[in-house]
Formats: C-alpha cells, sequence, structure tokens
C-alpha cells in the first residue's frame, strides 16, 4: 500500500462516519498504546515512528515517516505511533449483582467531559457506564484520549436509557439521578445495586429519565458557583457512594 493510500484511509476514521462503517476507532500516544497492548482490545493496524517502534518494543508496527504520523494522527503536533482498534462488541445493560454500581449519562456532548467520566467510572468501579443516543460518541479520539485508557476497561452501552432504568428498577435497582433540586446526597442512604444518572452539560435530564423511576440527589453548595462540570459533579457524587459502600479503595 502506497503511503498515501494509508495515510487517507487513517485519516478517514477522524469522521465518525467512518469509524461507525468499519468498527473501527483510533489509539494513539505512547500511553495509550502501551495501555492498549495490555488490554487484549483486537489491534488492526499500527503505525509508528522508527525510534517509537524499537523503545515500545513492537515488532508488528508498521514504521512510517514523521509527516505521513503527523497527517494520521488527531494530535496538533507529536504524533508519533497511532493504533487502528477494533470496537468491542456491544454488550447488554446489566447491574451484575446486588453490590453493583454503574453510572449512566444523558446527552452528555463533549468529548472531553466524556473521557473523564470513563476515568471516573473506572477509579470508583462502575461495573459499566450506559449512554442515552444522544450522548456523544465515545470512540471520539478526543474521548479516547480523555480516557486516559479507562475505555479499555469500562464497558459502554448505548441505548434507551430511560427504558433501561425502568427496567433494572422494576428488578430491585436504585435508580439516583443527580438534579440541582434534589435531596441533599450527604444526608441520603445509598443503597446497592445503584445506577447513577447524570445529564448533560446544558440542559440536565431528559424529560423521559426525569420522569421515569428514581430518587433525585444534589451535592449541597457551599460557595457561589452557578453549577458544577458533570464531571466534578461525577467525581462528588461516586466519591460518596464509595463512602457509604464501603469498599476498600486504593489511594491515588
Amino acid at each position: 500500500m502506497s503511503g498515501g493510500a494509508h495515510v487517507k484511509r487513517v485519516r478517514a476514521l477522524h469522521r465518525r462516519q467512518e469509524r461507525e462503517a468499519q468498527g473501527v476507532f483510533l489509539v494513539q500516544g505512547r500511553k495509550l498504546i502501551a495501555e492498549l497492548l495490555a488490554s487484549g482490545h483486537e489491534l488492526a493496524e499500527l503505525f509508528a515512528a522508527e525510534a517509537v517502534a524499537r523503545e515500545m518494543n513492537l515488532p508488528g508496527a508498521r514504521v512510517v515517516p514523521a509527516k505521513d504520523l503527523e497527517r494520521m494522527g488527531t494530535f496538533e503536533q507529536g504524533n508519533e505511533v497511532v493504533a487502528v482498534v477494533r470496537k468491542p462488541r456491544p454488550v447488554r445493560a446489566a447491574t451484575h449483582g446486588r453490590e453493583a454500581f454503574l453510572l449512566a449519562v444523558d446527552g452528555v456532548s463533549d468529548p472531553g467531559n466524556m473521557g473523564t467520566l470513563l476515568r471516573i467510572a473506572d477509579w470508583f468501579g462502575a461495573a459499566q457506564l450506559w449512554c442515552s443516543p444522544e450522548s456523544v460518541e465515545v470512540w471520539n479520539p478526543k474521548c479516547v484520549q480523555a480516557s486516559m485508557g479507562s475505555i479499555f476497561r469500562v464497558p459502554v452501552v448505548y441505548g434507551d436509557l430511560g427504558a433501561a432504568l425502568a427496567e433494572v428498577a422494576q428488578h430491585g435497582a436504585h435508580v439516583y439521578k443527580a438534579e440541582a433540586s434534589g435531596a441533599n446526597v450527604f444526608k441520603e442512604k445509598l443503597a446497592r445495586p445503584a445506577v447513577l444518572v447524570l445529564g448533560s452539560e446544558s440542559h440536565g435530564l431528559s424529560k423521559t429519565v426525569r420522569e421515569g423511576p428514581g430518587r433525585s440527589i444534589a451535592i449541597p453548595a457551599f460557595g457561589g458557583a452557578e453549577s458544577l462540570n458533570v464531571a466534578a459533579a461525577a467525581a462528588a457524587l461516586c466519591m460518596e457512594f464509595a463512602r457509604q459502600g464501603g469498599g476498600r479503595g486504593q489511594g491515588a
């Protein structure tokens, strides 16, 4: 394959339409490539600068010129290793046991926030991340990068969030919805299995989720800020779930 052909083909994966059509996504940078290779995800192709292939011991990598890598990668600069990875098989939304904790997002549109939410789900041991169809695609290169490898460990499920929440609630799971008008989370007894739902940065929870089963909870404000970023709110709420859950965590 000529240099121009592989550059054009990989650059096409910068677009969601092409990623969905081919069932693949991009992973870039030394740290995430190392995480990828340790994860068991299926690697389709790997392109690297000669020095990187040697230093990282990447015998299967195709060595390409720096100018090609700069065009293939999405970083503003420093594109030195790029992988094309097959998306994992879809998994079914499930709470996975009596002590399960899951995170759900309803219409989160910013890929950086979504990637950070994946890291938070991973840190606090969420069994899955549920996403409404309106949420940003987790395979977006910015989201993959922001996840810092957590995308390889946390199963992601897209689907009708209102229906999924109603189903698990019928089977005994506790649904908690983050809303500014909700009860003070620090005064609530949080039960498991639990699904914590967070809404979009601009519009909050959708009507279907707001009117569905579950209890609304909120982080009380102690200062004058109007609101919290969705990822910051998720971290604070997950910390309270972890504290009440009595799990044995490991410090940063």
